[in-house]
């Protein structure tokens, strides 16, 4: 049992209980663990930082407990065979059309995007995972049977938040399937396209075909016509914002910094002018900018420039899905300059935010991985790697 105040309990205090517990004096389990008694008399009044997770498997093996027991922990990741299966389902949602709900609206329908989107906003991927295949179907079926025109664009949504949340998940080919799905039910309606190519550039980035990302996204930005006029609302404006940012972050992949530049300049006045909705703003350029700059290598200017947007009120109001994710991709600036302290506090943030993110998204776990290999760290960062069963259990 992990109660509250187990987890509350500090590292040291507890190590101090389960000596106790089992007998030991402070110099019987000092030489256990090849440590001295002023060693272990200063971890466990909190004198002295137990940051190492080499250490702290050496110290629950000598305890005789599993590491999370000394780390604490909180509810469990989804197991991994249970978030295969719900892939399962949705590839072959994918690829069979079935028989949709009976009586699906309209109305209906788009409460039921409205709720996936929602969904993913907050990162609830496991929720999402087992409505998508039965949305996937209604979508179809409203599309197919000559509903209002509407609901081609929920299809065109729901084939690209399928996209988006497999890009996530690590099944890159099966994200192109449902974006490539998405490309075809937007026709040749410029907006759709717009919305598809989202999902279609993230999958061809996430399969390392940058570009490719930057020829699809560029050739929507032409059909878009990305210089809306003064009278423009906000939500009419991000479809372009977001490509811009989408096109830019494929051309940091292929190294073109003066595309990428060019690309996330124009977002920016694009932001400035006609920003805050639609997922698009201001504050989405910045940390797209950092992304950029991290991707061409420039990992100073993707800090500094990390650092200022998060500290603004608008890092705040976006979703969960968004905060969690950048902080994740963030790390890897961090680790680049020799900052791995910087890079767990990411981590644990991000898992704070959004816990899928960190917790089943394979993103995040390989991000960890590499924080645990480069050095010291807080052990809020080794109890999130036990959590996800990245540290060896006795």
């Amino acid at each position: 049992m992990t109660g509250g105040g187990r987890q509350e309990l500090p590292i040291g205090r507890r190590i101090a209980q389960l000596r106790v517990r089992r007998g030991m004096s402070q110099q019987v389990f000092a030489d256990r663990i090849g440590k001295s008694k002023s060693w272990v008399d200063k971890i466990e009044r909190g004198a002295r930082r137990l940051d190492r997770l080499s250490v702290i498997e050496t110290v629950a093996e000598a305890l005789g407990v599993a590491t999370g027991v000394l780390v604490g922990r909180d509810t469990p990741p989804p197991a991994v065979t249970e978030m295969s299966v719900a892939v399962e389902r949705l590839r072959e949602a994918l690829t069979r059309y079935g028989p949709a709900t009976a009586g699906v609206t309209p109305a209906g329908l788009g409460r039921q995007v409205e709720y996936a989107l929602a969904a993913y906003r907050h990162a609830q991927y496991p929720q999402l995972l087992r409505i998508l295949p039965d949305l996937l179907a209604d979508a179809r079926h409203a599309s197919g049977v000559g509903m209002p025109a509407s609901t081609d664009d929920l299809l065109v949504r729901v084939y690209r938040l399928t996209a988006q949340v497999l890009v996530k998940l690590g099944e890159p080919d099966l994200a192109w399937l449902a974006a490539d799905r998405a490309m075809t039910a937007a026709g040749d309606d410029p907006r759709r396209t717009a919305i598809a190519v989202v999902g279609l550039a993230q999958a061809l980035r996430a399969v390392r075909r940058g570009r490719l990302a930057l020829a699809v996204t560029r050739t929507a930005l032409h059909r878009l016509d990305p210089t809306p006029s003064p009278t423009s609302r906000p939500d009419d404006v991000a479809p372009a914002g977001i490509l811009l940012l989408e096109a830019a972050l494929a051309a940091a992949t292929c190294g073109e910094a003066t595309t990428a530049g060019s690309l996330t300049d124009q977002a920016a006045r694009l932001a400035h002018r006609h920003g805050h909705g639609g997922g698009f703003g201001p504050i989405v350029v910045d940390l797209a900018r950092a992304l950029v700059a991290t991707g061409l290598g420039d990992n100073g200017l993707a800090i500094a420039t990390h650092k200022l947007a998060v500290s603004s009120d608008a890092w705040h109001r976006l979703p969960a899905e968004h905060r969690a994710g950048h902080l994740i991709d963030i790390t890897r600036a961090h680790l680049a300059l020799g900052d791995p302290q910087a890079a767990g506090r990411a981590l644990t943030t991000a898992d704070r935010i959004a816990p899928a993110e960190t917790r089943v998204r394979p993103a995040g776990r390989a991000a960890l991985t590499a924080v645990l290999r480069a050095g010291t760290f807080p052990t809020d960062v080794i109890r999130l790697a036990t959590l996800v069963g990245l540290t060896r259990q006795p």
